[in-house]
């Protein structure tokens, strides 16, 4: 009977063991939540008092609330019904920009126990952007001397729509010359290509005029437009080539302005006006256009605004030469902006506990985040206090620590700890930074005072008048100054008498009496032990 009592109490803790390691694991996967963009302030993405298994009493009484990283703002919990709510009107292609899926990681902390949650709110697109054209009209010049099936790169359109409702396609007016092809760019991008189905007469049309299309994928599609113009030339026969056509380069983001990003060249084989080549960006975005700008004739390529890793790491740009012909080459230039340590760790508080009682055990101070927006050993942190002090850092999940009493305090001893918390880089050179936190130690009643002496002697001459002072004693507690008692007579004494001052009461008090008077012979006054006459 007692070995199978035995048993089944082993496969309860195995299976006890088995149920906290899959709750364990499943608070490590972050939930997962999605809401379109433009979505209504008020709206309930979710209940997390129901995902997480709790009642909206015990989530409140735990000390729920959403934090991130990146100190948004649109997100709340109700801590009365334990709903997920959106703050306000999310736009995906502010918070992501290009970037697909829009996924916004944010924790929900607990602090009673501790515990972080990892969530993840992914915004999804709708088409609400329409396609548009940096230029209202392209001017394309077209040698007559073009070969049915040539082909022209022509400037695409921005949609800052993603998924589906990004460009999908592009047309062009109905004409007997040309039609359009779509081809896909090296970043999933795509654009337009101009192919000519027959060959151009400039003494029968040196002009002509067509509407390119920019279609995206969203339901109802969204549009736009812009004129093409096309101007037939005399002949020229050869295109400007580039010596490469891909460039590769590599800039650290300290780089200072006017810097020589690269030297381009292109070649191109005719003489005079049909031989003078151009160089300028083609279809560019505007932030390309606010970093950098090409020397026209000699195709250098330089900085003109700083570069900053953390928001930008890879640039790819295409630059065009053009003849005086009208002919033109193209070639990529792929600029890797490198990481510098120019960003100091961060230190978010996100919560401070004191006072901090003496007699408390491990306690809970400051729970906080650290951070760092550089890459690498620039963005590896080392987090500490000094040694000396009886308090510890407690590593968490996503960069999260928590500040620690050791053991119980002693407020006799110290009643206030000015704490410093370092956060370092492991970058080159190393950055820091430092926060200041400061805890206050209240105290309880864990110290009894005592006398310095278990009994004093006290000597009085007689004949004098009543409320004499006869002595002190001394009573300290703990290691604060000693407290002083008065001990005075009560009437005038007729002799000289011996009062002996003794403690009484247990080990919670100390109190004193006086002993009946001894009656001696007059004894000298030698004693002087810790008593004030």
């Amino acid at each position: 009977m007692e070995a199978r009592l035995e048993r089944t109490a082993q496969k309860r803790q195995v299976l006890f063991l088995c149920v906290i390691l899959g709750v364990s694991w499943a608070i490590a996967e972050p939930l997962q939540y999605s809401v379109a963009e433009e979505t209504q302030r008020g709206t309930s993405v979710a209940n997390l008092a129901k995902d997480l298994g709790l009642g909206v009493e015990e989530l409140s009484a735990r000390g729920a609330r959403i934090v991130s990283d990146q100190n948004i703002g649109f997100l709340l919990l109700n801590p009365l019904t334990g709903d997920l709510l959106l703050n306000e009107k999310l736009d995906r292609e502010e918070l992501c920009g290009p970037t697909e899926p829009c996924v916004v990681p944010f924790q929900l902390l607990l602090e009673k126990p501790f515990q972080i949650i990892r969530a993840e709110l992914q915004v999804r697109d709708i088409n609400d952007h329409s396609p548009v054209f940096l230029d209202r009209e392209i001017v394309l010049e077209i040698s007559e001397s073009a070969t049915p099936g040539v082909t022209f790169l022509l400037e695409r359109a921005q949609d800052s729509d993603a998924g589906t409702n990004s460009l999908s396609n592009y047309s062009i007016s109905p004409n007997a010359y040309f039609h359009i092809n779509v081809h896909d760019g090296e970043q999933g991008n795509i654009f337009p290509e101009l192919v000519l189905d027959q060959a151009l007469d400039r003494e029968e049309m040196p002009e002509l005029s067509l509407i390119l299309t920019a279609l995206d994928g969203g339901s109802p599609p969204r549009s736009g437009t812009t004129r093409l113009r096309i101007l037939v030339v005399d002949i020229n026969d050869n295109a400007p080539e580039f010596v490469q056509s891909l460039y590769k380069v590599k800039m650290p983001e300290n780089s200072p302005l006017g810097s020589l990003v690269v030297a381009l060249s292109a070649r191109d084989l005719d003489t005079g006006s049909n031989g003078e080549i151009v160089y300028a960006f083609f279809y560019a975005t505007e932030r390309i256009l606010k970093t950098f700008q090409i020397n026209s004739r000699s195709g250098s390529l330089y900085l003109k605004a700083e570069l900053d890793y953390e928001v930008i790491q890879t640039y790819t740009l295409t630059i065009q030469a053009k003849d005086g012909g009208g002919l033109s080459g193209k070639c990529t230039v792929i600029i890797e902006v490198t990481d510098i340590n120019d960003n100091p760790p961060e230190l978010l508080m996100s919560s401070l506990n004191s006072p901090i009682a003496e007699n408390a055990p491990e306690t809970v101070v400051a729970v906080f985040k650290i951070r760092d927006r550089d890459s690498g050993n620039n963005g590896k942190m080392v987090c500490s206090i000094r040694d000396d002090l009886p308090f510890v850092l407690k590593p968490s999940v996503e960069n999260f620590y928590t500040l620690v009493t050791e053991g119980p305090l002693d407020r006799e001893w110290m009643e206030e700890y000015n704490i410093t918390i370092t956060v370092t880089d492991l970058g080159t050179p190393r950055l820091q930074t430092q926060h200041n936190i400061t805890v206050l130690v209240s105290d309880v009643n864990d110290n009894a005072p005592t006398f310095t002496q278990s009994s004093y002697t006290l000597f009085v001459p007689e004949n004098n008048s009543p409320a004499l002072h006869i002595g002190t004693i001394s009573a300290p507690e703990g290691p604060f100054p000693a407290r002083l008692l008065d001990v005075s007579g009560a009437g005038t004494l007729a002799h000289s008498y011996q009062y002996e001052v003794c403690l009484s009461g247990g080990t919670e008090t100390s109190d004193f009496q006086f002993l009946k008077p001894i009656v001696p012979n007059f004894l000298p006054r030698s004693t002087g032990e810790e008593v004030e006459e």
